[in-house]
Order: C-alpha cells, then structure tokens, then sequence
C-alpha cells in the first residue's frame, strides 16, 4: 500500500512558479514510476509528467515541456513538480500517482495509488 499527499498548490500569478511536493509512504518508493496529472473543470484528467523507477527517465506532456520539472527525492520519498512561466491554461487540481511498476506511462489507468490533489489557478 502506497499513500499520497499533495502540497504546494495555490493562486499565482500569470508567470509566476509554483513546486508541487508529493510525500508518499508505504511500499519502497524508489522502485515504482511516479506521475504528476490534472483535472480542469469540466475537463478529463490529463498526463502532465512522469519519472521512472529504475533510472529517473523522465516524460512531458507537450503542453508543459521546456516549463515544468518533475523530480523525485528517494531520501525524502518526495516526488515534485516544479512549475515556471505558468499560465491560465495551468489551472487545475494536480493530483500525483504512482504505479507498482518502475515503467513510465501516459496512461491514467495504470496508476495504481492517488493523492487527494493540489488546487492551482493561475490569473490572467
């Protein structure tokens, strides 16, 4: 059993960065693949970023490359998420997942353990 807690979230400003932290316990937390998703209102929940277990590959959706970071603390059992230059678009509850698997995937399904989620708006 995993358990995720999301914290960092809040309200910024167009352009402004945020860092998401993700403190996870229970099972080794090293060996599994960790991700970062969001939900819009009214929207489907979507793959932000991702990080391995075995080598800290790491995976962006194209709408956050090159202005997000994801990153993960083993020492600490911390997975983060490092947001610069964000927009309006940004805006949503950020929710971290982990597999049981150290393999990357895009794909909500195949996560196994959720956080309850992390508001962030970003005004215009």
């Amino acid at each position: 059993q995993v358990q995720l807690v999301e914290s960092g979230g809040g309200l910024v400003q167009t352009g402004a960065s945020l860092r998401l932290s993700c403190a996870a316990s229970g099972r080794t937390f090293s060996s599994l693949a960790m991700g970062w998703f969001r939900q819009a209102p009214g929207k489907e929940r979507e793959f932000v970023a991702a990080i391995s277990g075995s080598d800290d590959n790491t995976y962006y959706a194209d709408s956050v490359k090159g202005r997000f970071t994801i990153s993960r603390s083993n020492a600490k059992n911390t997975l983060y998420l490092q947001m610069n230059s964000l927009k309006p678009e940004d805006t949503a509850v950020y929710y971290c997942a982990a597999r049981r698997l150290p393999y990357i995937t895009t794909i909500s399904r195949e996560y196994y353990y959720w956080g309850q989620g992390t508001q962030v708006t970003v005004s215009s």
